[in-house]
């Protein structure tokens, strides 16, 4: 499979190669060693392969994110402007703040009652999820696949002008703004924020949020899937200006500070019944693909309520071992009790007013069982955001997927 090297991705980095290669030319030669008699007629050994040079994808995720680059990077002197000082540091406080208020909390919360699921959960699927890594490493963070969808473009990398434009860091900061304090994206102002510089999809936040989680950004790669649902390479021409039947996406491969290899994939993928068919299905055979997974739906806007997004809750509901989600998901009267074990957590009240129509009595009634009562969740999640008003539901299958 065919990577994008850093030259492809961003023009900025590429000078950064280019000297590494220049210096390497400049080194002393040295003697060859003399040839042993008994290797004489017997083929050369081939060279050991060069491992890629990732420092540079890894600088521009670090960059975006407010964190130190290399020495070396062509970024460094970027890093100089006041501009980039102030958001840094601006954005040092806000990550201190989540990851002490959210990310600890989780952590805590999920190494009891999420440590059998964890276990069991190589691949998580996250529907509706926009470029959220943020939240689904947090709660499955030993995961090897995350397969994300999204109504989003995929994006690319920022170009130079982009970079050194001041304009990037508060739209930086104004898109990050509700998934930091609320748990989810306003994914209309997120749109509105990163086309005002040139930010042009899911993939600068992606390569932000694995850099902000620790994790090193070892490669990119485009991507479309086949009407068959199979994985293969695209160009920069298909993701810019993707056609009305072709599902586009990337993959980053992450790597955690144990050594730990993620691959976190990210498709722009209407998952309507109606859109569906146009792309032949295209993304729910290539999750299908997948085998069994773990779901994790968060702030989904209620899609999968509806009749005509029935496609993605059959399929959620077949190739699923565990679903963890809020009340945004699937909802209660489409899982079969016979099928699921469901361990409830935190306050189930109302939708907000937005969603107020898809109430479910249902999971009041559950909330309300005295013999079962909800376990409790110690951080706020989804849109009602705030500790003592969220919920998610453990929904465990009783048998294995089929």
């Amino acid at each position: 499979m065919r990577f994008l090297s850093v030259r492809q991705l961003l023009p900025a980095m590429a000078v950064l190669l280019a000297a590494c290669s220049e210096q390497n030319s400049k080194r002393p030669e040295q003697a060859a060693a003399p040839t042993p008699a008994d290797t004489i007629g017997r083929p050369p050994v081939p060279a050991a392969p060069v491992a890629p040079d990732t420092t540079a994808l890894h600088n521009a995720a670090a960059y975006l994110a407010g964190l130190p680059v290399s020495r070396t990077s062509e970024l460094r002197p970027l890093t100089a402007q006041p501009a980039w000082q102030a958001y840094a540091t601006d954005a040092n406080k806000s990550w201190t703040t989540y990851h002490a208020t959210r990310t600890a909390k989780i952590e805590d919360w999920a190494r009891t009652e999420l440590d059998s699921v964890r276990s069991a959960s190589p691949t998580v699927f996250y529907p509706f999820s926009g470029p959220d890594f943020l939240n689904v490493t947090t709660m499955f963070p030993t995961s090897q696949t995350y397969v994300l969808m999204g109504l989003e473009p995929v994006g690319s990398l920022p170009q130079q002008a982009t970079l050194e434009n001041p304009k990037l860091f508060p739209a930086l900061k104004a898109s990050l703004w509700s998934v930091l304090n609320f748990s989810f994206f306003r994914t209309n102002d997120m749109a509105v924020d990163l086309k005002s510089v040139e930010l042009d999809g899911a993939l600068p936040l992606l390569l932000l949020f694995a850099a902000r989680t620790n994790h090193q950004v070892e490669a990119v790669r485009y991507l479309q899937l086949t009407p068959e649902g199979e994985v293969t390479d695209a160009d920069t021409a298909v993701i810019r200006r993707p056609g009305p039947k072709v599902v586009p996406g990337v993959e980053l491969k992450l790597r955690t500070p144990t050594g730990q290899q993620k691959t976190v994939l990210y498709f722009s993928a209407d998952l309507s019944d109606w859109k569906l068919g146009t792309t032949k299905e295209a993304a729910l055979k290539y999750v299908r693909s997948l085998g069994p997974l773990s779901t994790y739906v968060k702030s989904a806007t209620y899609l999968m309520h509806k009749s005509y997004f029935s496609k993605v809750r059959n399929l959620i509901l077949e190739q699923s071992a565990y679903v963890l989600q809020d009340d945004s998901g699937i909802a209660m009267k489409y899982f079969q009790p016979a099928t699921w074990h469901f361990t409830y957590y935190g306050t189930y009240k109302r939708p907000i007013n937005l969603f107020a129509k898809h109430y479910q009595p249902a999971l009041t009634a559950a909330y309300s069982d005295s013999t079962r009562p909800p376990r409790p969740l110690p951080f706020g999640t989804g849109y009602n955001w705030r500790q003592n008003d969220s919920n998610l539901l453990l929904a465990r299958r009783t048998a294995a997927v089929p």
